[in-house]
C-alpha cells in the first residue's frame, strides 16, 4: 500500500486507520485500544471539560505507549483552555474539526504538534492546506454527527480533494469495512478514519442501550437534520420526529435550538436514552450488527482489505 505510507510515517502508526474523535463516545479506553492494535486513536475532547480533556490524556498514556490523539471541535467555546492543556499534557497529535484551522494551526504547529483538519468541499480542503496542517480528513455527508452543508458524499469528495491539494488525505464517512478501505484508497485515500463501528466498540463510552440500537438499524435509520443550524446525522427516534414536524412546519431558528437544547447528544448516547436523545451516528451503521473489541474491529477490517486486494492483483 504505497500512498498510505505517508499516514503511516506521519503518525508512526502500523495500520493507516484512524478511530474519529465522537463527542460521548471516544474516551480513553478506546484511544488506547486502537492505538495498542496499531491504528491511531482519537480522544473526543467535543464533550470533555477541560479538566476532564487532561484526565483522559494521562490515562490514555498510561494505557499505551503508542502514538494517539486528541480530536478539539474549534467551535468548542473554552478551547484556549483545550489548547493549554494539550501543549501542558504534550499531546503529539490534533486533529480539528468544526472551524477555521488559521486560529490555532501556528500554535500547534510551533509546539511539534502535527495536525490534521476535517473537511467537508474542496474549498476548505484547501484552505486548510494553506494554513500549514499536515493531513487533510475528506469527510463525506454519509458521516455522523455534524456534517457539511454541500452535502457532498464521501466518494464524490475524495477525487476532488486529491487533484486540488498535496498533503497527505485520510478519507472519512461511510468507511467500515476492508472494502470500504480500498475503494477509499482507489479515489485517492492515504489513510480512513472509522466513527460508527468504533461508536459501538466495547471500549466505546457511549451507554449499552445506544450501542444495541445501533446495532437494530436498518437501511435508511439514519438523516441529515437540522439544516437551519448545525447539519446533523442521528437516528430516526421521537426526537428527530419532533425536529423533523418543526422544520416542516417552518420552525425558526430559535425554536429548532430551544427544541435541541444544549444536552440532547449527552442525554442520547451518553445516558442511554434512546427517544428523546440526540443519537448521532453515521449512514453506514446500517451494517453493523455486533459490539466488539476495537483490536478486534481493526484487525478484521484491515484483514478484508489485505485479502481483497490481494484477490484483484492476482
Amino acid at each position: 500500500m504505497t500512498r498510505s505510507n505517508s499516514v503511516v510515517d506521519l503518525f508512526k502508526i502500523k495500520i493507516p486507520v484512524i478511530q474519529a474523535g465522537m463527542v460521548w463516545c471516544s474516551g480513553w479506553r478506546l484511544a488506547a485500544a486502537v492505538s495498542n492494535a496499531g491504528g491511531l486513536g482519537l480522544i473526543g475532547a467535543g464533550s470533555m471539560y477541560p479538566d476532564c480533556l487532561r484526565e483522559h490524556i494521562r490515562k490514555c498514556k498510561l494505557a499505551t505507549d503508542k502514538p494517539f490523539g486528541v480530536n478539539v471541535p474549534l467551535l468548542y467555546p473554552e478551547i484556549g483552555q483545550l489548547m493549554k492543556i494539550i501543549e501542558e499534557e504534550k499531546v503529539d497529535i490534533v486533529f480539528t474539526s468544526a472551524g477555521n484551522p488559521e486560529t490555532w494551526t501556528r500554535f500547534l504547529k510551533a509546539r511539534g504538534i502535527r495536525v490534521a483538519h476535517v473537511v467537508s468541499s474542496v474549498k476548505f480542503a484547501k484552505k486548510a492546506e494553506h494554513a500549514g496542517v499536515d493531513a487533510i480528513v475528506a469527510e463525506g455527508f454519509e458521516a455522523g454527527g455534524h456534517n457539511g452543508r454541500e452535502e457532498t458524499t464521501t466518494f464524490v469528495l475524495l477525487p476532488m480533494v486529491r487533484d486540488a491539494i498535496s498533503l497527505p488525505l485520510i478519507a472519512a464517512g461511510g468507511i467500515a469495512t476492508g472494502r470500504s478501505i480500498l475503494a477509499a484508497e482507489a479515489l485517492g485515500a492515504d489513510g480512513f478514519q472509522v466513527g460508527s463501528r468504533f461508536a459501538v466498540s466495547e471500549e466505546s463510552s457511549a451507554h449499552p442501550n445506544f450501542k444495541r440500537r445501533i446495532t437494530a438499524l436498518e437501511e435508511g435509520g439514519t438523516c441529515l437534520s437540522l439544516k437551519q443550524l448545525t447539519p446533523v446525522r442521528m437516528v430516526k427516534n421521537k426526537f428527530f420526529e419532533s425536529i423533523q414536524a418543526a422544520e416542516l412546519r417552518g420552525a425558526s431558528k430559535e425554536e429548532l435550538t430551544q427544541l435541541l437544547g444544549t444536552r440532547r447528544s449527552k442525554l442520547g448516547i451518553f445516558e442511554g436514552d434512546i427517544e428523546e436523545g440526540e443519537l448521532e451516528i453515521g449512514q453506514v451503521s446500517s451494517m453493523i450488527k455486533k459490539i466488539q473489541p476495537a483490536s478486534a474491529i481493526l484487525v478484521e477490517m484491515w484483514d478484508e482489505y489485505l485479502e481483497i486486494k490481494k484477490n484483484m492483483c492476482s
